[in-house]
């Protein structure tokens, strides 16, 4: 009666181990229900869902980053280039 008792425990183990096992595998893979709309960051290249990325307007238009880095960075490259172009007496 032990030794059943105990294979059934055995064998209860196994199955929460495999059930476990697939369901960690289901939920690490995405699914896809409709294509997603991407933008690329123009710092860096890469490319970025509007749910996960920074979103930042210049004149109006918004510009999709993929980290607050990039945006800042981008700030910058703007604000150092039209100062530039205003010192220069260009139009940029």
């Amino acid at each position: 009666m032990i030794r059943l008792l105990f294979y059934l425990l055995i064998g209860y183990a196994l199955y929460q181990l495999i059930k476990g096992f697939l369901r960690k595998n289901r939920a690490s893979t995405p699914r896809r229900t409709e294509e997603m709309e991407t933008f690329r960051d123009p710092v860096c290249g890469v490319y970025v869902t509007r749910e996960d990325a920074v979103m930042g307007k210049l004149g109006g238009k918004n510009i999709y980053f993929c980290s607050t880095e990039c945006l800042e960075k981008y700030r910058q490259d703007c604000t150092n280039t039209s100062t530039h172009a205003h010192e220069s007496g260009g139009n940029k």
